[in-house]
């Protein structure tokens, strides 16, 4: 029987990186996006890998889309072994100043999306025995630059809701973790149109003790090893995947 990862955010960055993987590791792909033309594209790839994907325009904020998404999954594929819950936005600004509809909708996307995903998932998980979910949070949750709140609180509440999810799914056989990445360069993960070949400084590759900015190969790769067989005993567990960023004191001269 195949199995199936459904991943959010799906079409670009790090969810095309994790959509790919999923399907290079011989699983069927739904991914979910509002970029429609991404999300086509990489329904193309993921086809040329041989396997199976379903696309949908998803705003995972909205109860009615994604249970509409989960239908056609459940249609398409008859189950689902992965949710990636990947889709974020971000908000900047002052917080004095932040549009408190702003930060509302950022905490929409980033936090309450996820929930709505993740209840659908777990009630296929529960019928079919088990499954993985895992949350993409972010070093946000834990360490901060001004002028982050809204983004930080939701990436916070999500490694909340990681825990708490996986109490609660653990009997049901599903198992619930997070990945918190850190510096993740993504401009040649996107579309076509807007793909880019990036450029990073020395001081840039510097700031990690790997010795350079983070790939979305890196978090697709994370993502299959929470949703495999070697990590059955791990649950409401969460990944600090940033290259040593958030160990190494910077001094500034």
């Amino acid at each position: 029987m195949r199995k199936v990862a459904a991943v959010t955010g799906g079409a670009q960055g790090i969810g095309r990186a994790i959509s790919l993987a999923f399907a290079q590791a011989g699983y069927d792909v739904a991914a979910a996006d509002i970029d429609k033309e991404a999300g086509l594209e990489l329904i193309r790839d993921i086809r040329k890998l041989g396997r199976q994907g379903m696309f949908l325009c998803v705003d995972v904020s909205a109860e009615e889309e994604v249970q509409r998404w989960f239908r056609v999954i459940a249609e398409e594929f008859g189950r689902v072994d992965a949710l990636i819950n990947n889709a974020g936005i971000s908000r900047g600004g002052s917080m004095l100043e932040l549009p408190v509809s702003d930060f509302d909708r950022v905490l929409a996307v980033n936090l309450r999306g996820p929930f709505l995903c993740s209840r659908q998932a777990a009630a296929l998980m529960k019928r079919q025995g088990g499954g993985s979910i895992v949350h993409i949070a972010s070093t946000r949750a834990l360490m901060s630059e001004a002028d982050t709140e809204a983004y930080s609180a939701s990436k916070g509440g999500l490694l909340a809701l990681t825990h708490a999810m996986a109490v609660s799914l653990g009997p049901y056989g599903i198992r619930v973790n997070a990945i918190s990445p850190g510096w993740i360069e993504t401009r040649d993960w996107q579309k076509a149109s807007r793909r880019t070949v990036p450029v990073h400084s020395e001081r840039d590759r510097l700031q990690h003790p790997v010795g350079r900015v983070g790939r979305p190969e890196d978090i697709a790769a994370a993502c299959l090893y929470l949703c495999g067989n070697n990590t059955g005993f791990m649950t409401g567990q969460n990944l600090v995947i940033d290259g040593g960023m958030t160990v190494k004191m910077i001094y500034e001269e």
